[in-house]
């Protein structure tokens, strides 16, 4: 219950064992268990040390008592006649129970040198020898010891008696019982009891107290509380981003942490003073000498506003109890929230932005609509103003002056009349320090807070400056509006009427105002076509010869086997871009049916090759072809039977390691059965020195260096054509200059007396020695390795790989907009000029124009142009989308849908590569094929044509 003041009323409190006894989780209560512990340990030990000290003592004063008065009886004059006498017993017998009564042993017996007994203090034993060792007595020594045996056990001791001549004539044993002995040391037992329950008390009474005492300090707590208050504490004092004070009753602080410190300025020995000596605001020092409770009173604290909570602390044990202070710095809270409004309707604003700027495709009327949604909700005026190139829907240009002179294109204001000069006039940004010409030079808005101190707006034009800066305005923000990364033209934001300059907040804010009204002047300007401008090229017939190319010197050598035509083929094909694909392959078995099979590989591989795929998807459509194939001919198709045949059986499955040979007959070669085949597919790019290439079951080529070192590259071989099913994997290497690579079939290099590890060794021999022509090489490898009777093919290419020049080499990165084709057109031009090749400049600028016009309007960043000076002249315009444009012939009403027509019409060749990040699409051009057929079209009307 609580009495009249509200504080609970305390009972009586218990005494002090019951109180530690019900807290034996408190600090206090285990100190006090440890300390009873160690008493009654340190007790019980002392007690039994004094118990065995007290038997110690009693046995040695009988000891000592015992061999007194044996020696003294053995030295009583006449002792020794005594016992010669004729009964020494009847002499003996009263002088001995005298002499043990008056030392108060228990016995006294004097025996003679065999130990049979004169005298006993029982009767019944005189006569009878004692027992026990008496050796040594008898020998003259004197001793004592703790006997046990009959009759009794005892401490006794026994002495030799000598006669006048010092010879032992008898002994004499006087001794004390142990069960006497015992006794004695009983008869302590109380005091010992007694003395050792005092004690006990004594020490757990020091002990309570102790516990008392530490209870009352710790209050109870068990180690686990003390340790988290601990860490409260520490949080409290340190971490806790609130100000925490805590005075006692007499409003003195107890306790301050950082930010307390912090926010009220506090001294460094703060504590223990009284609050009104810690120079705080006087209503914080009545609040806290009140004692009364408050909840977010804001109280100043120099330059601060804060949030004050004041409770009181818990009483404990009676005791008065203090009260508890935090603080919260608010000071920000009302500027926070006039920002929070401000930012609200720049929300606002924005949303408003978006919906009504791009609502037509007309370039002006955007502009206008920019202008027209600022004012006057952010500026008192605002001008709009384009380049040229872009009023007339044209990629802006790059060339030197082109972001000097722009022409105000909109423009909106508080007031009809206007100190700037008026729309439809040419704007000028020549003074670099100027806000706008600052602006387009950093690529970001430029704030002029006050524009009496733009010094280089004033120098721009002084007499027109002068005449704004009379009118009123006072504060400008200058924004590029750039979409694409290129600059479309300008918008400025001014202030008259409104008192506060523009600041730091209002830049980002015009910046992205700027930002989505740049986007939707570039959606006006730009507009889409209809097209459908993708077209792939194949190329079906093998040359009897091997090209001549850049990229390679090409060397062949090929052996038909002693037992007929065989399997084995290679090739090179020429590829868009300078490169070439260096093909070796073998098909299994000979005879008609094996060169019929390569044959249609030949031409498949023609045929994939330009569609331009990786090395690793060429090989998986070959596989799918074999198994078509070997489904026809099996009549597999015809019987309804689908997807791939079974396993090989063992003969044509020891014919795809290509030992099958001149076994076969011609049934073999007439049955329609499993085809297999393996295959090398190695791309090489001069321009970057990597070759890609995939193996399916075919041994994998030689590299050899400039400096005739040789090695054999590893790459996952995958299963024969026709055979697995399994995906193929490519790899790429990156060739050294000079290098030479070597492809070659198994034929060359196994037979039936030598494997396929030895051959190896001997063609790496054999290509080591550097300084010869391709034809040189093969010429040495076939001596080395060559079989007087082959029984396999022999299909060996030896390619010697060349790099492209850098000087044959020209790239631009395009903007992703229409205006940018002129530019790049004209860096072609100058290119072509400087490689000497103006006669096919203007058919280059044609195809470019269309190509990179197709590739800004329906592909995807980043678009690429290259162009490659090789035996013919290479333009290739590359982007991220892989959308396949297609040739369509266009219809004599049609508007557009000749772009790609005329490219197919002014290129020898042209065609689209699929890359890992887009497409490349490709046209080659002849510097020798003459002025074209065709007119020449206008340049700049094409890039106006819809695909």
């Amino acid at each position: 219950m609580s009495g009249r003041s509200g504080r609970h009323r305390e009972a009586r409190p218990p005494g002090l064992l019951a109180r530690l006894s019900v807290i034996p989780g408190s600090v206090a209560g285990q100190v006090f268990a440890l300390q009873a512990v160690i008493v009654l340990v340190l007790i019980t030990a002392a007690a039994f040390a004094l118990f065995f000290q007290a038997r110690y003592d009693s046995q040695n004063d009988a000891r000592n008592r015992s061999l007194a008065a044996a020696e003294a009886f053995a030295r009583a004059p006449g002792l020794p006649a005594a016992l010669k006498a004729s009964d020494p017993t009847a002499v003996l017998q009263p002088l001995a129970d005298g002499a043990r009564k008056a030392s108060g042993l228990d016995f006294v017996a004097v025996l003679g040198r065999d130990g049979v007994r004169y005298t006993d203090s029982r009767p019944e034993l005189i006569g009878r020898r004692a027992t026990g060792d008496l050796a040594r007595a008898v020998a003259g020594e004197s001793f004592t010891e703790t006997f046990e045996g009959a009759p009794s056990n005892a401490v006794r001791a026994v002495v030799p008696v000598r006669d006048a001549s010092g010879a032992v004539v008898g002994l004499v044993s006087t001794g004390i019982e142990v069960n006497n002995v015992g006794d004695a040391v009983e008869k302590q037992l109380p005091l010992l009891v007694g003395a050792t329950v005092v004690a006990l008390l004594l020490g757990t009474g020091g002990a309570a107290l102790v516990s008392g005492r530490l209870r009352r300090q710790t209050r109870g707590l068990g180690a686990a509380e003390m340790a988290r208050m601990n860490e409260h504490h520490e949080a409290v004092l340190h971490a806790v981003r609130e100000g925490v004070l805590i005075v006692d009753a007499e409003h003195r602080l107890l306790l301050a942490n950082d930010e307390a410190r912090r926010l009220l300025d506090l001294p460094a020995d703060a504590e223990a003073r009284h609050v009104t000596d810690l120079g705080l605001d006087p209503r914080t020092v009545e609040l806290l000498v009140s004692g009364r409770v408050a909840t977010d009173e804001v109280h100043l604290a120099g330059d601060r506003f804060l949030a004050v909570n004041v409770r009181p602390t818990e009483p404990f044990a009676g005791e008065p109890s203090g009260s508890v202070m935090t603080l919260r710095d608010t000071t920000e809270l009302a500027a926070l929230s006039g920002r929070a409004e401000v930012a609200r309707e720049r929300l606002q604003l924005l949303y408003d932005a978006g919906v009504r700027i791009g609502t037509t495709l007309d370039v002006v009327r955007t502009a206008e609509e920019l202008s027209e949604v600022a004012v006057p909700r952010f500026a008192d005026f605002v001008t709009v103003e384009l380049l040229e190139p872009v009023l007339r829907g044209d990629e802006p240009s790059a060339t030197g002056g082109t972001h000097t002179r722009m022409r105000r294109a909109a423009m909106s204001g508080i007031r009809t009349d206007q100190p700037l000069q008026p729309v439809g006039d040419t704007i000028r940004f020549e003074v670099p320090t100027a806000p706008m010409a600052a602006a387009l030079e950093a690529g970001r808005a430029v704030l002029a807070a006050d524009l009496h101190a733009a010094m280089g707006w004033r120098a721009q034009d002084p007499a027109g400056t002068r005449v704004a800066l009379d009118y009123g305005l006072h504060s400008l923000i200058s924004v590029p509006l750039q979409a694409r990364g290129v600059v479309l033209g300008m918008a400025n934001f001014w202030r008259v009427d409104t008192p506060d300059a523009f600041d730091e907040e209002d830049l980002s804010f015009a910046e992205e105002l700027g930002a989505r009204a740049a986007v939707s002047i570039d959606n006006a300007r730009r507009y889409t076509r209809e097209h459908a401008t993708a077209v792939t090229l194949q190329r079906s017939l093998l040359p009897r010869v091997l090209p001549d190319l850049t990229a390679v010197d090409v060397a062949f050598r090929y052996l038909p086997a002693k037992a007929g035509v065989g399997g084995d083929w290679f090739d090179v094909i020429p590829l868009p871009g300078a490169r070439v694909a260096l093909v070796v392959g073998d098909v299994v078995g000979h005879g008609v049916h094996a060169a019929a099979t390569m044959g249609r590989l030949r031409t498949a591989v023609h045929n994939f090759s330009t569609l331009d795929m990786p090395p690793d998807e060429l090989l998986g459509h070959l596989d799918e072809l074999i198994d078509r194939i070997d489904q026809l001919e099996s009549g597999a198709a015809a019987e309804g039977g689908g997807g791939r045949p079974g396993p090989p059986d063992p003969q044509a499955a020891s014919a795809l390691t290509g030992t099958a040979g001149a076994e076969e007959g011609e049934e073999g070669e007439g049955a329609a059965g499993i085809t297999g085949a393996t295959c090398l597919y190695a791309v090489y790019d001069p321009v970057s020195g990597v070759c890609a290439m995939a193996s399916a079951g075919h041994p994998g080529p030689a590299l050899v260096h400039a400096d005739g070192r040789v090695e054999f590259p590893e790459l996952p071989t995958g299963l024969p054509l026709g055979v697995g099913g399994m995906p193929f994997e490519a790899t790429t290497l990156r060739l050294p200059e000079g290098s030479r690579l070597v492809l070659f079939t198994d034929g060359l290099l196994e037979d039936r007396d030598r494997d396929f590890d030895t051959g190896l060794a001997l063609l790496g021999e054999a290509l080591a020695r550097p300084g010869r022509s391709p034809e040189q090489a093969c010429a040495d490898v076939l001596t080395a390795l060559l079989f007087p009777a082959p029984s396999d093919d022999i299909a060996l290419l030896v390619a010697d790989t060349r790099r492209l020049e850098a000087d044959r080499i020209a790239e631009w990165e395009v903007p992703g907009n229409p205006e940018a084709v002129s530019r790049v057109r004209r860096l072609a031009a100058g290119q072509l000029a400087a490689w000497g090749l103006e006669e096919v400049s203007f058919t280059a600028e044609l195809v470019l124009s269309e190509l990179i016009t197709n590739a800004i309007r329906y592909g995807s960043a980043p678009v690429r142009v290259r162009l490659l000076r090789d035996r013919n002249l290479i333009c290739e315009v590359s982007d991220g989308s892989s959308t396949s444009p297609h040739l369509r012939y266009a219809a004599t009403t049609d508007e557009g849908g000749r772009g790609l027509f005329l490219v197919a019409q002014y290129a020898e060749r042209w065609g689209t590569r699929y890359t890992e990040r887009g497409k490349v699409i490709w046209a080659e051009l002849s510097p020798s094929g003459g002025e074209p057929v065709l007119p020449e079209p206008d340049l700049d009307a094409l890039e106006d044509l819809a695909w």
